[in-house]
Parts: C-alpha cells; sequence; structure tokens
C-alpha cells in the first residue's frame, strides 16, 4: 500500500477503517524475489510479496502457506519472522508480518484473490523479479519495505519494525 494514492471502492469497504493484521513472504531464487501485481490498490500497478490477512483462529505461518498458494500456485514452508511493517494511511491501516517463504514446489501462476469477487480480481501478474527490476519500479508502485533497502542483500538483513 501506498500513502496518497486511491484504492478500489470494493477495498475500501472491506478494509477501510479498521487494522489488518497481514502476513507477507520472501521468497528467493537467487537474487530473484517473488512478486505479485496488483490492481485497484494504487493509480497504477502495485507489486508486493505475496501476502494477506490472517483469518481468525489461524496461526500466521498457516496463513503465509495459504495466502502463497491461493496467489501464487506456489507451495511453501513458512520460515522464520523477519520483520515487521506497518502501514497507516486513514482509512487504511495494516500491520504485515513478514517471513521466510521457502519454496518447496509449483510454478508461479496468477492465482486468486478469495476476498475479491470472481469479476473484480486484484492479481494481475505472479514472477520472480530481480532487484535491479524491483528498484526499477516507480516507488508508488511498489511495497513500501523497498524504500527501506538499497540491494537484495539490505532486504535480506532486515529486522525489527518499521513504519512504512
Amino acid at each position: 500500500m501506498t500513502p496518497g494514492n486511491p484504492v478500489g471502492s470494493e477495498i475500501m469497504e472491506k478494509y477501510g477503517n479498521q487494522v489488518r493484521l497481514r502476513v507477507c513472504g520472501l521468497c528467493w531464487q537467487a537474487d530473484s524475489l517473488l512478486m505479485v501485481n496488483h490492481s485497484q490498490l494504487t493509480k497504477g500497478d502495485f507489486w508486493a510479496p505475496p501476502g494477506g490477512g490472517i483469518e481468525f483462529g489461524q496461526s500466521a505461518p498457516e496463513a503465509l502457506a495459504r495466502e502463497f498458494l491461493e496467489e501464487t500456485s506456489i507451495y511453501i514452508t513458512p520460515g522464520r519472522q523477519l520483520f515487521t511493517c506497518e502501514f497507516l494511511s486513514p482509512p487504511l491501516h495494516a500491520v504485515e508480518l513478514f517471513f521466510e517463504a521457502l519454496y518447496e514446489r509449483g510454478n508461479p501462476n496468477i492465482g486468486i484473490d478469495p476476498e475479491s469477487t470472481p469479476n473484480n480480481q486484484i492479481i494481475k501478474e505472479v514472477r520472480y523479479l530481480d532487484f535491479h527490476a524491483i528498484m526499477s519500479i516507480p516507488v508508488a508502485e511498489r511495497h513500501g519495505i523497498f524504500r527501506l533497502v538499497k540491494t537484495a542483500d539490505d532486504l535480506k538483513k532486515l529486522t525489527g519494525f518499521y513504519r512504512i
């Protein structure tokens, strides 16, 4: 999510004016990171690591594995918790727990967002991007964690809590 950019009305209805707890995973292939391109979150595209909301009664690692499969068709094993980000741009507020996502099997494919209606899916593309390609994406169209780093190694070393 990026401050100052309008989001779709369906997203605002579901997530506006409440705190949303999310999980996100960093799934590396050498220095390329698995990324999902979303529509309706900004004026243009929005690229972010796979992830989504934790459902009631579900552990964070379970939610991460489910989200990866839903969004990317990839099976992962959740690894260690890496860092936490908070996004606060009223009316949106999200706390994101970032984990290692260890690849098991599958090929990146455009999945679904079960929280969106069938005729209004937001996932446009799923693929591994090298870090140079990620950093070439306009700042407003990539996840805020990429404002905190300059290299893939910097991202791999993030720990702690960040407001983005």
